[in-house]
């Protein structure tokens, strides 16, 4: 059986090619959209709480769940893009609330 040393201890020169500058360009841009969904997360938990201090209609409520959630579930398939697979940490930052959670990859009718 042959072991591979771990990347990082490879040479700092070695198998540099011209898909370097590319390379880094893809990784930007997927930081990018992280950071674009993780605001997007925290406007729709924003908008329940101000539902709920409000104290608007179910319907309006259930509809706000749903939007929270495909938001939540996009942000989290981000995530594993960018090869963060623990999603328990943003659930604790964003504060996602577990009704968001049970909703996730769910299929709604039109």
């Amino acid at each position: 059986m042959s072991v591979r040393p771990p990347q990082s201890f490879s040479h700092p020169g070695k198998g540099t090619s011209a898909l370097c500058p590319l390379e880094y360009e893809l990784m930007s841009e997927r930081a990018d959209a992280l950071g674009r969904h993780g605001q997007k997360v925290e406007k729709a938990i924003a908008a329940i709480a101000h539902h709920r201090d409000t104290g608007g209609t179910p319907e309006a409520r259930e509809r706000l769940l749903d939007e929270a959630a495909d938001v939540v579930w996009a942000f989290f398939i981000q995530r594993e893009v960018c090869g963060l697979r623990n999603s328990r940490d943003a659930i604790v930052r964003y504060q996602i609330p577990a009704e968001v959670i049970a909703r996730l990859g769910i299929a709604r009718k039109p």
